[in-house]
């Protein structure tokens, strides 16, 4: 059985569309005018950005009364009604990027018990980059208590022969359709459509097929003993703190069945791989409240890092100023994992905020600031992905970004939770 299924989706009803939906809440992470003008457009109305909380606030004295509202103003929206639920569906969406190119999705529900994060997993379902358990508690205390999801969570899978998001794209203008709108903030546009029973179970079909393992040893000249069919694109995090979540709640039951607990599930969306609107981008570093000459010094040194060209390259930016160097005594397979490791092994000592960004102009922005410093990092390949994490397992952490911060999952979609 394939992890991905139909699910009861809940939209809302009546509400402005345009103030509802909100970008993903791990973006602009560095900005908090963003943040503070998300929450200017959509005052007053119904809208996502009630329901979730932006890293951006993550830190702040006031996280738990925060965490308090999103799930008082969940219950008030499934108790007013906002929310139309739609029975065992999936949903075909067609997001336009901001760069004009469209990224074709599903949404449904993903089987956490077919998901595991740690490196070297065999499961269907697999992370691509480094999880930080450290993140996960302070998500899950958002997830204790609520009855609604949310997800940015975009799963990717290798279908170049385009049997399954694209195939039912061809139906699309039979469907009916749920919403139409303009995404805020430059985010583009997006149209989400009721996939028919008929197309729903023939594009399950085919990603039973995405696994089947003797295909799927055959297609990347491999001899596994199982399938990595679903490969997380965005919102790692999210989804490893649902699966967390839903450990916990099987150990706080010993003996209960809870396999058909809504809390198994985690809603998401699925995207081809090989979608021409999928672009990986290289995600880079930001270094604040740091001594940027005695990091520099000490980078050198752990890295040899140097003019002569090598395999692995970064850029360094201070002052919204370039230089290209390379790393003589690399510590990864990847440039992006020499520097993170020895980020990890210096900024303990050093002192420093590291902050990932989107973007080479946010980088050379933000340099400006005193007793800061930015790390551009080169593109990986995105035909790379599935053979590198099905042999070498999960990559470095905040590898790579499947396009800027603006063309991130919006919040539309919502699941129940709770048993």
């Amino acid at each position: 059985m394939t992890a991905f299924s139909k699910a009861d989706i809940l939209l809302p009803k009546n509400a402005e569309m345009e103030k509802w939906a909100v970008v993903a809440c791990d973006q602009y992470t560095s900005e908090p005018e963003y943040w503070a003008e998300t929450e200017s457009i959509s005052k007053g109305s119904p809208s996502a950005l009630n329901l979730i909380l932006p890293e951006v606030y993550l830190e702040d004295k006031d996280v738990d009364e925060r965490i308090g509202r999103i799930h008082a103003s969940m219950k008030e929206y499934l108790e007013n009604g906002v929310f139309e639920e739609h029975k065992n569906c999936l949903v075909y969406l067609e997001r336009t990027q901001s760069d004009g190119y469209v990224r074709a999705g599903l949404v449904g529900k993903i089987d956490l018990e077919q998901y595991d994060y740690r490196k070297g997993s065999k499961s269907q379902v697999r992370a691509t980059e480094a999880t930080v358990v450290e993140r996960i508690p302070p998500r899950i205390r958002i997830r204790n208590g609520a009855p609604i999801e949310l997800p940015h969570i975009m799963i990717l899978i290798d279908d170049p022969e385009g049997t399954v998001v694209e195939q039912v794209g061809a139906n699309a203008g039979s469907f009916a359709k749920l919403y139409d709108f303009k995404l805020m903030q430059g985010g583009g546009s997006i149209k989400g459509m009721l996939v028919s029973d008929e197309c729903a179970d023939k594009a399950l079909e085919a990603l039973e097929a995405l696994g089947d393992l003797d295909s799927f040893n055959k297609r990347y000249g491999l001899s596994e003993k199982s399938p990595l069919v679903y490969a997380m694109g965005d919102g790692n995090h999210s989804l490893a703190t649902a699966k967390e979540f839903y450990e916990q709640l099987k150990k706080a039951h010993p003996g209960e069945d809870l396999s058909g607990h809504p809390a198994r599930y985690a809603l998401v969306e699925i995207v081809n791989l090989h979608s021409p609107a999928l672009r990986f981008e290289a995600i880079h570093r930001i270094v604040t409240d740091t001594d940027p000459a005695a990091l520099k010094a000490a980078l050198t040194d752990m890295l040899d890092l140097s003019d002569e060209p090598s395999e692995q390259k970064i850029q360094i930016v201070e002052n919204g100023v370039r230089t290209d160097k390379y790393i003589g005594k690399p510590l990864s397979k990847l440039a992006v994992g020499s520097l993170q490791q020895a980020l990890d092994k210096l900024l303990p000592g050093i002192g420093g905020k590291i902050d990932y960004i989107h973007g080479e102009e946010v980088v050379e922005r933000l340099s400006r600031a005193e007793g800061s410093v930015g790390f551009l990092l080169p593109d990986m390949g995105k035909e790379e992905l599935f053979p590198t994490v099905i042999v070498d397992g999960a990559l470095p952490r905040k590898t790579f970004s499947m396009g800027h911060a603006a063309d991130k999952r919006y919040y539309v979609e919502a699941r129940k939770i709770e048993g």
